[in-house]
């Protein structure tokens, strides 16, 4: 099922979630599936995003998620919370054990705050690894790979992006991600190059919803965008509290 969600004809509108009452909150609202967001989980555990809790912690975060909705659930490993491609594999067999069935994994690292671009090539070979042990190992993954080349260098993105896709599909990608990527123009020439479903994420600059679907996107996520404005809209409640003196600030109906 989640896999055809990327094929349908209307646009698949992923919600993010950190939490078990995020993910209530988006099956209530008639949302089709659910993605957890990195970025969300850690700063709700007051850490910052890249592999900063321990897979242990996601783990209990999805099975928790996983207990009170039906919905599928897709979880973001980062860069997969191991080294090797078996100890990938062993994570997301432990996620899958949940009744997990898709995932994000990305190209990129974290050094000293920057991002950096793994080598293609490297990264390919360690996803073409993931995917045979999960196929010899009967474990069904939609397998979402976020590549950052957007995020690295959006001016010249566009020739490595469609280089680097190429190369995550013959290794068995099921999906490409690509965060800030938000040019209607880049997005024509991905999808033209590219059979593998396009996801975008929520960006200030991105076009609506309709205007994805005509460009051919097949999934929209949200990131920790939802989680930030809801922190946000928190934080402005506790200071008009604070500065009013009294709890009119809040709806208590």
């Amino acid at each position: 099922m989640f896999k055809e969600l990327h094929q349908q004809k209307s646009h698949f509108l992923l919600c993010n979630v950190w939490d078990a009452a995020s993910a209530l909150i988006a099956e209530k609202l008639g949302y089709q599936a659910l993605g957890t967001s990195s970025a969300a989980i850690a700063a709700s555990l007051g850490k910052p995003d890249g592999q900063n809790i321990p897979f242990e912690t996601l783990l209990t975060v999805a099975k928790q998620i996983s207990e009170v909705t039906t919905l599928p659930l897709s979880v973001d490993i980062e860069a997969g919370y191991a080294d090797t491609p078996q100890e990938i594999v062993d994570n997301i067999a432990k996620l899958a054990k949940l009744g997990v069935v898709g995932i994000n994994i990305e190209d990129s690292q974290l050094i000293n705050d920057c991002r950096t671009l793994v080598d293609m090539h490297d990264f390919s070979e360690k996803l073409s690894q993931v995917k045979v042990q999960l196929n010899d190992s009967n474990i069904e993954m939609f397998i979402n790979v976020r590549s950052d080349t957007y995020i690295v260098d959006a001016a010249t993105a566009l020739p490595e992006t469609i280089e680097r896709i190429r190369r995550y599909e013959s290794a068995g990608a099921d999906g490409i991600f690509l965060p800030c990527l938000t040019a209607a123009d880049d997005i024509s020439k991905i999808v033209a190059n590219c059979s593998l479903p396009l996801n975008v994420m929520c960006m200030p600059e991105l076009a609506s919803f309709d205007q994805l679907q005509q460009l051919g996107v097949k999934r929209i996520s949200m990131g920790n965008f939802v989680y930030d404005n809801m922190l946000a809209h928190l934080e402005n409640t506790l200071l008009s509290i604070k500065q009013q003196g009294s709890f009119k600030p809040m709806s208590l109906v």
